[in-house]
C-alpha cells in the first residue's frame, strides 16, 4: 500500500480529509496553471505526481469527496486569452501514468492481450491540427481538453507540418495529435544565439517550445526550429483502418511527420524489453523523453475499453524516473581544475535526480552564471540525464521572495590565493597561474593522469591522488609536481596521512564533530604496507610501457587530448621530436591545429616541465615508439584499417570506446569523433543516437559489435 492509500484509510478524520483534498487541489491547480498557461515548472514532476497520486488515493477511498474543480477530473489548463478560443471536435485526453515495471505489468494484465504500440512519450507540448479536405484549417493547444488556443498562425511556420496533406483518400475532417519540441541540438544553438546577444537562455526545451509556440508575433516563432511528431488522432469518422499502428502509417503517406520509432509488440514482455531498451538509449536521443507510452493497438479494443473522465483505458505511460528536479541553490563557489581554469559549481539542497543525490551542480564560468540568470538562494531546475554532470537550467523566478542574491567571482584563487586572469586576451574564463605550486591544480593533474583515459592506472583514485599531494603534517609531500611520481618508493608512501578531500568540490570531507577526516592512507593500523600502496607501486612500473599518446595526454598540456596525442605520436614517434617540431609543422599534424600547437611550444619552454620529461625518462617510462623512423613514418605495416575513417558510438559491452578505437588507431585507421561523407563505417551500440541517424542518412555502412570484433580479430 502507498504511503497516499496509507493516508486515504488511515484515521484522519472525515474534515481532516476533506481539508486535505482542498489543500492539494489548490496546490496542484496552481502547477497546472503555471505549466500549461504561463510555461512556468513550480514544482518537480516526481513531486507533481506524487501529489496527483496522494489527491487520487484519498478521492478513490472517499469518493464524496471529488469536486467539480478537481484535477483528477479534468485535462490541462485553460486556454490563454492572448489567443482565441478553439473547440475540439473530440475531446484531447490525457494519460494515466506508471512508475514500476509491475504497475505497469498489472495495467497490461488488466487490459488484456496484445498486440500494444510502444512509442517514446516527448517532453514537449501537444497539439491538434484540424484538416479539412487535406487542408490545414486550424491548430489548438490543449487547453482543457475541450477548448484549446489557436496557434495556427505560429503552426504554420513549423516546417515539419504541412499545410496541405499529400497523397489521397482524404477525409472530410480529422483532428491530427502530436507533440512540438525541440531537437536537443536545436535548442543548444537556440541558447547560444540568446547568449551572445545577452538574452537570459531558456531553461528547458519543453518550456521553451511552448513559449515559442504562444509567441503572439508569428515572426518570432518562425525563427525558433520547432518540430513536431504525430501520436494519435482525434475526430474522424469511418477511418478506413483497424489499429493504430496503420493510423500512423496512413498519416505518413500524407505527409505528417511520424515516429520511426515507434513498435507493435504482442506480449507483456515485449512492452518490458521495450521500456527498458530506451531506459538505456534516452540519453542519445536527439530529443528529450520521460517515458514510454503503451497502447492498446487495435481500435476496436481501444473503443471497447473506452475512458475515464481524463484519461484512456486503453493507453498508459510508464514515466522514467526524474531527470529534471526544482532545488534550492544554496552558494555558489569556485573550483581550480588541473590546467588553472576557476570553475563556478552550485551548491545545492540535497535532491535525488536520476537515481542519485544530488549536491553540486556545474556552473562553467561566470559568464554563464549570468546568462542563466540564476542567484544565490533561488529555486532552481536542476538536470541530470544518467552519467551526465548535474546543470542548473535556470531559475524559477516566480518563487523569488526578494532574499536572493548575484554571485561575484573572486579575483584570487581560492586555493592558493593567486590572482586570477585570463589566459590570453579574449578568453572568457579566469585562471589561476601559478600551475606548478597551486594544490588544486596539482592534485587534479594527478588524478587525471591516472585515469582510464589516460594511464589507467587502477589504484591512482581521486583519493590516492589527495593523499599524494596533500598530506597532514608532520610528512611532507611525496608528490610535488608529476615529475616525483616513477620515482615513489614504499618508504615515500607509508608516513602519508592524508585528509579525506570531496571528489566533486574537492573540499575535505567533516567528520561528525565538524573536522576533516583523516586517514592512513597506504599503511594498516599495524604499521604494515596497506594493499592500496602495494598495488600503486605494481601499477606504476606496470604502466612505464603505454602508448606514447598517453604520456602525451599525461602531460596536462591544454588543448591536448586523446584525439590530438594519438595524431601526434603516429607522426612524430617520440616525445623529444615532438617538442623539436615548429609550430607549422605540429600544426600542419591532421586534427592538431594552430591553438594547439601554440600551446604544445609554450608548455614545453617551462623548465619544470622540462623537469618532468627527464624524471619519467630516467624512471624507464618508453617515451617513443620503437622502431618509429621520425615525422610521417607509420610503424603500421599495413593493418585492416588502412586509410579508413570509423566512427564509434553507442554502448559498447564487450570492450570500452577508448578500446575500440585503440584498436581501429592499432590497425592502421583512424578513429573519428563525428560522421560525414569521409566516414567508412559506424561501429555503432546500444543507444547510439545521432551520429547513426547522421550515418543513416549519408547511406554510410553502420555494424554492430559483434561485426566489429569479428573484422578486428581476422
Amino acid at each position: 500500500m502507498t504511503e497516499a492509500e496509507n493516508l486515504s484509510t488511515s484515521a484522519l478524520s472525515h474534515e481532516s480529509l476533506a481539508s486535505r483534498v482542498a489543500e492539494l487541489t489548490d496546490q496542484i491547480n496552481a502547477f497546472r496553471r503555471a505549466y500549461y498557461e504561463g510555461n512556468t515548472v513550480l514544482v518537480s514532476d516526481d513531486r507533481y505526481d506524487a501529489l496527483m497520486l496522494e489527491l487520487e488515493a484519498i478521492e478513490r477511498a472517499n469518493p464524496e469527496l471529488i469536486t467539480g474543480d478537481s484535477p483528477t477530473q479534468s485535462v490541462g489548463g485553460a486556454a490563454n486569452e492572448a489567443f482565441a478560443p478553439v473547440q475540439h471536435l473530440e475531446r484531447m485526453m490525457s494519460l494515466d501514468n506508471v512508475f514500476s515495471e509491475d504497475e505497469l505489468a498489472a495495467w497490461l494484465e488488466k487490459t488484456g492481450n496484445g498486440p500494444f504500440l510502444c512509442e517514446l512519450k516527448i517532453d514537449g507540448l501537444a497539439i491538434n491540427l484540424r484538416y479539412e479536405n487535406g487542408v490545414l484549417v486550424s491548430a489548438a493547444t490543449r487547453g482543457d481538453g475541450v477548448v484549446g488556443e489557436d496557434v495556427t498562425a505560429n503552426v504554420l511556420t513549423i516546417k515539419s507540418i504541412p499545410r496541405r496533406l499529400t497523397g489521397s483518400g482524404h477525409p472530410p475532417v480529422v483532428e491530427v495529435r502530436g507533440e512540438i519540441f525541440y531537437n536537443l541540438a536545436d535548442f543548444a544553438q537556440l541558447n547560444e544565439s540568446l547568449v551572445a546577444e545577452g538574452k537570459a537562455v531558456f531553461a528547458n526545451p519543453r518550456n521553451s517550445a511552448s513559449g515559442s509556440l504562444r509567441q503572439k508575433d508569428s515572426r518570432v516563432t518562425a525563427t525558433r526550429p520547432l518540430r513536431m511528431l504525430v501520436h494519435g488522432v482525434g475526430a474522424w469518422a469511418n477511418a478506413p483502418v483497424a489499429n493504430q499502428s496503420e493510423v500512423y502509417k496512413l498519416l505518413a503517406s500524407w505527409g505528417l511527420p511520424t515516429s520511426d520509432r515507434y513498435r507493435v509488440v504482442n506480449s507483456a514482455a515485449d512492452v518490458l524489453a521495450y521500456v527498458a531498451e530506451f531506459a538505456a538509449a534516452r540519453h542519445s536521443l536527439e530529443h528529450e523523453i520521460d517515458g514510454i507510452v503503451i497502447k492498446v493497438d487495435s481500435l476496436s479494443a481501444q473503443a471497447e475499453l473506452g475512458f475515464t473522465s481524463r484519461a484512456p483505458r486503453w493507453a498508459i505511460a510508464f514515466k522514467y524516473p526524474p531527470e529534471q528536479v526544482n532545488t534550492k541553490l544554496l552558494d555558489i563557489r569556485v573550483s581550480v581544475g588541473r590546467t588553472g581554469r576557476a570553475t563556478p559549481y552550485a551548491v545545492v539542497e540535497p535532491v535525488k535526480v536520476a537515481g542519485s543525490v544530488v549536491e553540486f551542480a556545474t556552473l562553467h564560468n561566470q559568464d554563464v552564471v549570468k546568462a542563466k540568470g540564476v542567484l544565490i538562494g533561488d529555486t532552481i531546475v536542476l538536470r541530470k540525464a544518467g552519467d551526465v554532470i548535474p546543470e542548473i537550467l535556470g531559475p524559477v523566478l516566480a518563487l523569488r521572495n526578494g532574499t536572493e542574491r548575484a554571485f561575484v567571482m573572486p579575483a584570487k584563487c581560492p586555493d592558493c590565493g593567486a590572482p586570477l586572469a585570463p589566459a590570453s586576451e579574449g578568453d572568457i574564463d579566469l585562471r589561476c597561474p601559478n600551475s606548478k605550486s597551486c594544490p588544486a591544480q596539482l592534485r587534479e593533474r594527478i588524478a587525471y593522469l591516472g585515469s582510464r583515459g589516460v594511464l589507467d592506472i587502477e589504484a591512482l583514485g581521486y583519493v590516492a591522488a589527495c593523499a599524494l599531494v596533500q598530506p597532514i603534517e608532520p610528512a611532507e609531500p611525496p608528490v610535488r609536481s608529476e615529475a616525483d611520481l616513477f620515482k615513489l618508493t614504499l618508504e615515500d608512501l607509508l608516513p602519508i596521512r592524508s585528509a579525506v578531500l570531496d571528489a566533486d568540490t574537492g573540499l575535505p570531507k567533516l567528520d561528525a564533530e565538524g573536522n576533516p577526516k583523516v586517514v592512513e592512507f597506504f599503511r594498516k593500523k599495524d604499521g604494515s604496507p596497506a594493499e592500496v600502496a602495494l598495488k600503486l607501486l605494481r601499477n606504476l612500473d606496470e604502466v612505464k610501457t603505454r602508448p606514447l599518446w598517453r604520456f602525451l595526454c599525461a602531460l596536462s598540456i591544454r588543448h591536448v587530448g586523446p584525439v590530438a596525442a594519438r595524431a601526434l605520436a603516429t607522426h612524430f614517434g617520440s616525445l623529444d621530436r615532438i617538442f623539436a617540431a615548429t609550430e607549422v609543422e605540429l600544426a600542419e599534424v591532421d586534427g592538431v591545429g594552430g591553438i594547439l600547437a601554440k600551446s604544445i611550444k609554450d608548455w614545453i619552454l617551462v623548465d619544470w616541465h622540462r623537469d618532468i620529461i627527464e624524471a619519467w625518462r630516467g624512471a624507464g617510462v618508453q617515451l617513443e615508439i620503437a622502431g618509429h623512423d621520425g615525422p610521417g613514418a607509420s610503424t603500421e605495416q599495413g593493418g585492416i584499417f588502412v586509410g579508413k575513417t570509423i566512427v564509434v558510438t553507442g554502448t559498447l559491452t564487450q570492450m570500452t570506446r577508448e578500446q575500440a578505437e585503440e584498436a581501429i588507431i592499432e590497425r592502421g585507421g583512424k578513429a573519428a569523433g563525428s560522421v560525414s561523407k569521409n566516414t567508412s563505417f559506424v561501429v555503432a551500440g546500444p543507444g547510439a543516437g545521432s551520429k547513426l541517424a547522421k550515418a543513416e542518412e549519408l547511406g554510410v555502412e553502420v555494424i554492430d559489435e559483434a561485426e566489429f570484433l569479428n573484422r578486428i580479430s581476422n
